[in-house]
């Protein structure tokens, strides 16, 4: 039930899922750009046809570019740039492709004239001509689609056949491909797709911050979201239960995985793709943001050959990423380093990963056990939950393991009281930590549109005293441009505090002590995370508002 749709992005560029039974989801569905170098003419080569091959954009006239609907421009990979009464003419990526021509007259009832494009100049006019981006597909769906109607808004009226029928529509499934697409492209983590009773909303979230898109049709909505579950094998007849899925795509000759999950609401299915993209993902501690002084004691407790490193913070901090980091740097194939994760998130070479799988009777507590078996010098647990993850973790490092693990605690230091409270034992905790770090995430200001401005007398209220004097008076900002979506940030990196193990520190865990006391035998060099975050501001990585609002939870002593 395969659908090509062509998309001029760049060259080479290709989209698909690559697993699964289901003809609708695992179809020949590929977006891809252009036919191979070896089948297209040169300009020399053209130019005796009579074709010119253009060096630069061509002005654009746009109600030329109404000839054709987008979908349609998409597809044939041609830009209407001219137009009379009699004639069109044409930019083509493939001068030579007489069929898409042929259909150009037919469609506009006049005679063509064509000139040749370079790839990278023709993705710029197609986006420039259409946008070709999911907000105009989905304008010219709602056109042409006669779906829309008394039934538009209750969706218990559509029958689940109808839906599937929908689903299979070449358009509409042109229309989710492009989402996908485009959310790839502009580094988003998660793609939400949020029914309301007037209308379908969709949002990217893009460097931890959610941005709206053109809205879809909301007649499209059902057909939309069947889509979605019929591409991530999921159940379409069912509407009121929650459900999870999963898709991998092919995208730039690289594995991108997408996790599904819908819930029912007031309006209809809401959805929420995770994109897992694994060339975005840097996996080293200087590409995070980590300070010289952390990357060093964090290169020093991976060499440890045994003992429990923890990695604290909320969802969504970048826990896991730097754990990842970490690992990646630490594996040797002379090593046996196995992780098992809930799910897992990124494939690494040559270490072998678990995935939790609760249905089966693999959870952390008996998959970790069952690693023991296995005789692993490293070991990564995805996340400590319960006293009998707790229990088995501190076992393994007490047995000559090297653990790395996460926590949810605000700070570093709470990380010890925490685990205390699910049952350990202080001594033993005293006795397998080696280090803790705890982290949050900001917004780094884009390199395109920084721009050095006066502080506000608001933010100066803000920070302390000290801090603001640091200052000097001025900050850096991004002003915004078209390299970050005028948001004047792009990309994030991590702001961190990181606990080293002594002795003293080690006694009064040993003893029980409480938070507030065990911060008192803290090392004299320890940088709360507050402290990193403004030190990144100053140095113009990041502003002062991110660092403000990153570290909001951190008590005074972090900030």
């Amino acid at each position: 039930m395969g659908i090509v749709v062509s998309e001029s992005i760049s060259e080479n560029e290709s989209f698909e899922p690559i697993e699964g039974d289901n003809p609708l989801a695992s179809g020949e569905i590929r977006l891809e750009v252009s036919t191979s170098d070896n089948d297209r003419k040169s300009p020399d080569q053209l130019e005796l046809l009579g074709i010119d091959v253009l060096d630069r954009l061509p002005e654009v006239d746009e109600e030329a570019t109404e000839l054709l609907a987008p979908e349609i421009a998409v597809r044939l990979r041609v830009v209407p740039i001219d137009a009379n009464t009699n004639r069109v003419t044409i930019a083509m990526l493939d001068p030579l492709d007489s069929e898409a021509v042929d259909e150009v007259s037919t469609r506009t009832g006049r005679s063509v004239m064509r000139v040749g494009l370079e790839s990278a100049l023709f993705a710029e006019l197609m986006k420039s001509a259409y946008g070709t981006t999911a907000a105009r597909m989905a304008e010219s769906l709602a056109a042409e689609d006669g779906l829309a109607g008394e039934n538009e808004h209750n969706l218990d009226a559509i029958e689940a056949d109808d839906v599937h029928q929908m689903a299979e529509q070449p358009s509409l499934i042109n229309l989710v491909n492009l989402i996908l697409l485009e959310a790839i492209q502009s580094r988003t983590s998660d793609v939400h797709v949020e029914p309301f009773e007037e209308e379908l909303k969709v949002k990217y979230r893009i460097d931890g911050v959610l941005q709206e898109q053109p809205s879809p049709p909301k007649h499209l909505q059902a057909a939309l979201v069947g889509r979605i579950k019929i591409m991530a094998h999921m159940n379409i007849a069912e509407r009121y239960v929650p459900q999870d899925g999963h898709i991998t795509l092919r995208f730039e000759g690289r594995k991108v995985d997408i996790r599904v999950s819908t819930v029912p609401t007031l309006y209809g299915e809401s959805v929420v793709m995770r994109i897992l993209d694994k060339s975005s993902l840097p996996l080293d501690l200087k590409s995070l943001g980590m300070a010289a002084r952390d990357r060093d004691a964090m290169d020093h407790l991976i060499t440890k050959p045994h003992g429990l490193v923890l990695v604290t913070g909320p969802t969504g901090s970048g826990k896991t990423t730097t754990l990842y980091a970490s690992l990646s740097k630490l594996y040797d194939p002379r090593k046996k380093i196995i992780t098992i994760e809930d799910p897992v998130e990124y494939e690494l070479a040559g270490i072998n990963q678990i995935p939790v799988n609760p249905k089966r009777g693999l959870t952390f507590a008996s998959g970790l056990r069952s690693i023991l078996r296995q005789d692993p010098d490293v070991i990564f647990v995805g996340e400590i939950r319960d006293t009998e993850t707790v229990d088995i973790v501190i076992r393994s490092a007490l047995t000559g393991h090297l653990v790395f693990s996460t926590l949810h605690t605000n700070d570093s230091i709470s990380s010890v009281g925490r685990m205390i409270d699910m049952g350990a034992e202080p001594y033993l905790v005293a006795s397998v930590i080696e280090g803790i770090l705890a982290q949050r995430l900001g917004r780094r200001i884009c390199d395109h549109c920084r721009k050095t401005v006066p502080m506000s007398q608001d933010l100066r209220y803000r920070l302390t005293k000290d801090e603001a004097e640091r200052f000097d008076g001025k900050i850096t900002i991004g002003e915004g441009c078209d390299k970050c979506g005028n948001s004047g940030f792009r990309g994030r990196l991590g702001f961190y505090e990181l606990i080293k193990m002594s002795a003293p520190l080690r006694t009064a865990i040993s003893e029980g002590k409480s938070t507030l006391q065990l911060r008192n035998h803290l090392d004299e060099d320890f940088v709360s995370m507050r402290e990193d975050g403004i030190i990144k501001a100053i140095e113009g990585i990041t502003t002062p508002e991110e660092v403000l609002r990153a570290t909001q939870d951190v008590d005074d002593f972090g900030g």
